[in-house]
């Protein structure tokens, strides 16, 4: 029986989940931004009431890896590796892009085609990468700006599903008839379960001092636009 704790901050949303031997028990989350910092750890405390179960109760914790936010991974990131080392039990990474394509293929069983995560990244870059319903990776995870070409070399072929926080703004650009933008909250915590008790039964750790988020572009600081007296 694995009890683990599952921490999704790659996006605006905060989420947080309890499952057991992949079967999601417990969910807390909220899109709104900047709110990693204050409610992530008041979700954890909440769910773990909910379930009744104690912190030494847990058998691991999984995170989201990224891509994605930068304040946001580094906030899960850091939440994660304390408890892992706190409790000393294992970590486990889940991709980000993945652990979306896993949630669109469990709301949308018989949808056939490739699964294509997108992450808002600004402007009209996005990271993505592409799934087929295996949920093999097909194409290498990038930082990719679209226009009205991207992905025809797919589209031509067969229907691609566009989800996530950066899919909305591509619906103008990519106009194929093969093309579908899904609605919906894919970057769930929710939606690790699965994946995280596969990790867990394969044993596929990662080092709780070494693991850094995949953030796959550096940060970026932007100064303020207000006058300084």
């Amino acid at each position: 029986m694995a009890k683990i704790l599952q921490i999704e901050s790659a996006t605006s949303v905060c989420s947080v989940a309890l499952a057991m031997d992949g079967l999601t028990l417990e969910l807390e989350e909220l899109d709104a931004p900047n709110v990693h910092a204050s409610m992530l750890t008041v979700f954890i405390d909440k769910i773990m009431q909910k379930a009744g179960w104690a912190y030494t109760d847990l058998d691991a914790i999984a995170v989201s890896q990224g891509p994605g936010s930068y304040t946001g991974l580094r906030i899960g990131v850091s939440t994660a590796k304390g408890l892992a080392f706190a409790l000393d039990i294992p970590l486990i990474a889940i991709d980000t892009l993945k652990l979306m394509a896993h949630g669109f293929k469990q709301a949308n069983k018989l949808a056939t085609g490739l699964i294509c995560p997108m992450i808002d990244a600004r402007r009209m870059e996005v990271f993505t990468t592409l799934y087929d319903q295996d949920l093999s990776q097909i194409q290498e995870v990038s930082a990719m700006i679209i226009d009205e070409t991207s992905f025809d070399v797919f589209l031509a072929i067969q229907p691609i599903y566009f989800i996530g926080t950066g899919a909305h703004k591509c619906a103008r650009h990519i106009l194929h008839d093969s093309a579908h933008f899904v609605s919906g909250n894919f970057n769930s915590a929710a939606n690790m379960s699965l994946l995280a008790y596969e990790a867990f039964q394969l044993k596929e750790f990662v080092d709780v001092a070494y693991f850094e988020p995949f953030y796959l572009k550096d940060f970026v600081f932007t100064p303020s636009k207000k006058k300084l007296l």
